[in-house]
């Protein structure tokens, strides 16, 4: 196995257990390690810090363990997964009789495993793999999650095509690793806080769903009852399936996919609304925004796809979040409510709330903030690892 040994000093990440470890603090590596290997790390004397897939770029490892325990066997796997699972059996998600049956199973770093996703939906688990050592080891994690599931396990479909290094040489094709006898489909209906929703893994966005709102989704059909309701970048229509099912007087949904828009049509259907209680809109988000009369929404809903992957594209998507909320609030009715987000990681809480304050100053309303949102538990941030707390969010009154 390779060796890297750090520089004098650079161990003390390590040793307050944040799961990286970057390229510029390294010293020697003793071995010729492939991408993705498993790498031991040391300080500078000798002594072990942990075990990582090895990767090439600013990040050259991301530590699978800070033990000496055999992240070889794939005995390893069972363990971090069966720890994942009774994590989310903790918080109530994974009860045969509950009214949620999805959630995300593995997040990354949050749950000891940096570069991995795996998102449940009623027995069909979906991974993505964002770095190549978890995409080497996805036939050790599919046969983990045999184990881990046992017989309720339907499918496990592996969706890294989109996600992991390109440039890394892989065979990045998406299909399944396995599937239970008699089991032959690329989408379900499940359940979320009891309203039906069909997710399509091989064709949906990520994994198929947005599993990542929805306490958000839930707050806001709190909120929505009586209300004319505008949801923005809508999707497959989560919030606005959750604001018809909690009484909202009607809502509009926007997205500038096709298909999106057809799947919004499947999960109106699927929860049985009224055709009158519902519009689609097939268009830009911020033209369409642009163009409604003013005063005619009580609520809106901002959720925006991420507008900046990496710190370059920063300041151009905090503009973009200013132009986008200025909007929103110039438009939402007297006492109505915004609903506002960012799960654009490399934006944090303070820049998110600034542009919002901007875009606010800019319209000249009264504004007050009601709430701070963000993700759910199954969304895990790992207390060594902050980065990992990635979807921030405003609920904003405007008079």
């Amino acid at each position: 196995m390779t060796k890297i040994y750090l520089k004098k000093g650079r161990e003390e990440s390590l040793r307050r257990f944040h799961p990286w470890v970057f390229s510029g603090a390294i010293a020697q590596i003793v071995g010729e390690p492939a991408e993705g290997d498993i790498v031991g790390v040391f300080a500078q004397d000798g002594s072990f810090l942990a075990y990582g897939h090895y990767q090439i770029g600013s990040i050259a490892v991301r530590v699978l363990s800070f033990s000496g325990e055999d992240v070889f066997d794939p005995g390893f796997w069972v363990n971090m997964i069966s720890r994942a699972k009774n994590v989310r059996t903790s918080v109530g998600l994974t009860s045969v009789d509950s009214r949620t049956n999805c959630y995300r199973l593995v997040h990354g770093e949050g749950d000891g495993l940096p570069g991995l996703i795996i998102d449940y939906y009623d027995g069909v688990c979906v991974i993505q793999a964002h770095s190549v050592g978890m995409f080497r080891s996805k036939s050790a994690i599919c046969e983990a999650l045999k184990t881990v599931y046992g017989d309720s396990l339907k499918a496990v479909y592996d969706k890294s095509s989109g996600t992991a290094p390109f440039k890394a040489g892989l065979n990045l094709i998406d299909g399944y690793l396995y599937k239970a006898e008699g089991f032959s489909d690329d989408e379900q209906i499940v359940l979320e806080n009891g309203n039906r929703f069909l997710v399509n893994w091989t064709e949906g966005q990520k994994t198929g769903f947005f599993l990542d709102q929805r306490e958000n989704r839930n707050l806001v059909g709190r909120y929505s009852r009586g209300r004319n309701v505008l949801n923005l970048f809508c999707y497959t229509g989560g919030f606005s399936v959750y604001s018809l099912a909690s009484g909202a007087a009607h809502v509009d949904s926007v997205d500038s996919s096709g298909k999106a828009m057809a799947m919004v049509s499947r999960n109106m259907e699927l929860n049985g609304f009224e055709a009158s209680t519902h519009t689609e809109y097939t268009a830009d988000a911020i033209e369409f925004l642009r163009s409604v009369p003013e005063d005619k929404y009580d609520l809106i809903i901002v959720d925006p796809p991420a507008f900046a992957k990496h710190r370059g594209a920063l300041n151009n998507a905090l503009r973009a979040y200013q132009r986008l909320n200025a909007a929103a609030i110039s438009k939402v009715s007297p006492g109505g409510l915004v609903f506002t987000f960012s799960c654009s990681q490399v934006v944090d809480k303070e820049a998110f709330a600034l542009a919002v304050f901007s875009a606010a100053a800019q319209t000249g309303r009264s504004v007050r903030i009601l709430d701070r949102l963000n993700q759910p538990a199954d969304h895990s941030v790992n207390i060594y690892h902050p980065e990992g707390e990635y979807l921030k969010g405003l609920l904003l009154y405007v008079e």
